[in-house]
């Protein structure tokens, strides 16, 4: 069961990753990127968020695969 958890942190974690990359090249935080000259929250929040799940969700399936 745990090993199931740790594939779905995995899956959720590289999602957000995916979807925080997707934010940051919208048209509109290449906008505000031009006006204010730094990249919007959304995107860079998705990617550390995604990072953080993705990195859970290795170690817990590493952990998982050695106890077993």
């Amino acid at each position: 069961m745990n090993n199931i958890v740790a594939l779905a942190l995995l899956a959720g974690g590289v999602l957000l990753i995916v979807i925080g990359i997707n934010a940051t090249n919208a048209f509109s935080a290449d906008a505000t990127r031009f006006l204010t000259g730094s990249p919007t929250d959304k995107g860079i929040w998705m990617l550390i968020g995604g990072i953080l799940v993705a990195v859970a969700g290795v170690r817990e399936t590493l952990r998982s695969s050695r106890a077993g």
